[in-house]
């Protein structure tokens, strides 16, 4: 679990790492704050350093405060997959001209054609996942047992909500549009022509909001529908549904 970080990061025997171990965990959280992150001084190190420590998930919660990030000691997947992020965007800082040396890997023969994303995706990567779930979190997205169908809400999201066009389109000003009320019936008299009018108002606002909250149904309706209709594609065997 997260092998291909912590080689990239030159972390001693990556492969034979184990996260749910708690003192392999410890060591690699002191590991990276003293040669990657160094966001501490020396100095301050002392009680992350202590790992024995029954206080060490204290300096170790303050720790994450102090880096801002966002998970807790508590979600301890999340939160290292980020520290290791974190370190790997550091190295790339502090090495620059060594990976701008980099060559790129070569392109398809096929490069004119239409790609797929989710072709050289694993699923089942913890890697993969963490950054899914993190994603989520910060988006406040319902996790889902499948983690594609999370990471399509995510796209969702972020086309529908996040995207230029949907930022300048919610801040444009709506501008209302005159309705003469004497052409619409009330249904009935309060006997008094105030309360008609105003009753009359609150209830074409309350047609109004029907109206919006059919639209939602809706989009609701046909999003389900495209996910329902849409078949788990396994591209190693080449074919089409579950």
């Amino acid at each position: 679990m997260f092998r291909r970080k912590l080689t990239a990061l030159e972390y001693h025997n990556p492969n034979e790492f184990d996260f749910s171990d708690e003192t392999q965990f410890r060591n690699c959280v002191v590991w990276l704050e003293d040669q990657k992150i160094r966001h501490y001084k020396i100095e301050d190190r002392g009680n992350l350093r202590n790992i024995p420590s029954s206080n060490w998930p204290k300096a170790y919660q303050k720790y994450l405060q102090d880096l801002s990030c966002p998970f807790g000691n508590q979600e301890k997947q999340e939160a290292l997959d980020w520290l290791l992020g974190l370190a790997v965007r550091y190295e790339y800082g502090d090495n620059v001209e060594k990976y701008k040396k980099c060559q790129p890997l070569a392109a398809s023969n096929n490069s004119d054609q239409p790609v797929d994303p989710l072709v050289n995706l694993d699923s089942n990567s913890p890697d993969f996942k963490a950054g899914v779930i993190a994603l989520s979190n910060i988006l406040k997205i319902q996790r889902h047992d499948d983690y594609l169908v999370m990471l399509k809400a995510i796209r969702i999201l972020i086309q529908e909500r996040l995207s230029p066009e949907a930022i300048t389109k919610a801040s444009q000003n709506k501008e209302g549009v005159p309705v003469a009320l004497d052409k619409h019936s009330l249904g009935f008299d309060t006997g008094d022509a105030t309360l008609n009018e105003a009753a009359q108002i609150l209830r074409l606002l309350h047609i109004e909001e029907l109206r919006e909250l059919q639209t939602r149904i809706n989009e609701a309706i046909i999003a389900v529908q495209a996910i329902i209709a849409d078949p788990k594609t396994d591209y190693r065997l080449g074919k089409v549904g579950r």
